[in-house]
Formats: C-alpha cells, sequence, structure tokens
C-alpha cells in the first residue's frame, strides 16, 4: 500500500516524488503539483565520470527503483551535483570535509548539474541542465559560519537560505542549483500532461 507521506492539491494526476528532499517537496508544492514522497533509497554508487552522465545515471536510478514498485503513477526524481575544476563536489561527510569544501568553493566559479528522470510505464523522459554559481569570496570569521552547516547537500551550501551570504550570481535557472530545474521540468511534464504552475 502507498504511504501517504506528502499531498499537494491543485492537480488531479497522481504523481510520485522519488525523493524526500525538503527543497524538491518545497518546489513542486510551490509549483501547486499534486504528489506523494516515495523516497527510492537507491544505490548512488557510480562508476561513471562525466557529470551529465552521473546525474542523468542516478536519477533514472532512483526513479525506476520506485517506478517497478508503483507501474500506474508517473514518478519523479532527481540528482543534483557540484563540479568544481572538473572535479565532482559531493555531499560532506563530516563538519571537517564540509570546512574542506567550502574553503574550496570560496570565491570560486563552479557548475551545478541536476539530472531528472520522469517515468509512467513504458515512457519515460530522462534530461539534465546546468548553471553556473560564482561565489563571494568571504572573510575567515564570515567562511567559517558554514563550516557543517549544510552537510545534507552536494557542496554543503543551500541557495534557497535566506541566511546565508555565500551565493553571488547564478548564471542559468536559480531551480536548476535547488535541485529541480524549473524550465526544462515544466517543458518535459506537459509530455506527461502536467502543467505545473511555474
Amino acid at each position: 500500500m502507498l504511504k501517504k507521506l506528502s499531498y499537494y492539491t491543485s492537480s488531479n494526476k497522481e504523481i510520485i516524488l522519488a525523493s524526500s528532499s525538503p527543497r524538491r517537496i518545497s518546489l513542486l508544492k510551490q509549483w501547486g503539483v499534486l504528489f506523494r514522497v516515495v523516497p527510492s533509497g537507491a544505490d548512488e554508487n557510480t562508476t561513471l565520470v562525466k557529470p551529465s552522465y552521473v546525474v542523468k545515471e542516478l536519477a533514472y536510478r532512483k526513479g525506476s527503483c520506485v517506478a517497478k514498485r508503483y507501474p500506474n503513477f508517473l514518478v519523479l526524481s532527481a540528482d543534483t551535483i557540484v563540479v568544481l575544476n572538473g572535479k565532482v563536489v559531493g555531499k560532506p561527510k563530516s563538519k571537517k570535509e564540509s570546512e574542506e569544501i567550502i574553503r574550496e568553493l570560496n570565491g570560486s566559479t563552479h557548475k551545478v548539474y541536476t539530472g531528472v528522470a520522469i517515468i509512467k510505464n513504458n515512457k519515460k523522459s530522462i534530461f539534465y541542465d546546468i548553471a553556473r554559481v560564482k561565489m563571494k569570496k568571504l572573510p575567515e570569521n564570515t567562511l567559517k559560519q558554514f563550516f557543517g552547516k549544510h552537510v545534507d547537500k552536494a557542496g554543503s551550501y543551500a541557495v534557497q537560505d535566506a541566511d546565508d551570504n555565500f551565493v553571488e550570481k547564478i548564471f542559468g535557472d536559480y531551480y536548476t542549483v535547488v535541485g529541480l530545474p524549473c524550465i526544462k521540468l515544466a517543458k518535459e511534464l506537459k509530455k506527461f500532461n502536467i502543467n505545473p504552475k511555474v
């Protein structure tokens, strides 16, 4: 039986978000989509190296894991990574690792890749988007405030956090950095007769 973990109205479509990400949940709610949350629990290890391949593969893996269990639902899944100087910067495993990542990102311009998979029966759409993020060059006393603050996020920072003052400018779709590329997602969802209010 499908657990009723999250519901948001404004649509008569049955959608599963294969993610427990508070950011993605918030975005879908904001866009007026009715959905339920079923985290995939899929293995996120991969031997792929090219960032676009990584996010598409992991997004699809997460989505297909849930789609097999609920074939009559449209399943939406995503994966986001930060790439600095060609190196993937993942989620920190400790406060010390968070400090290392924050120091690396300080004053940098890096890329954020978000891959998305939409699956309904035999129909699927797998795509990705890229945004460039320019970070401020912060002094040591300010930088310390970010150490260990966002250990659950790729890059150890949160662009949507109003209390954070680390991001200077975003080139591309802001929502790609948050975790769901708004423009491309809306276009692809329309192919499944879903019209989010974006």
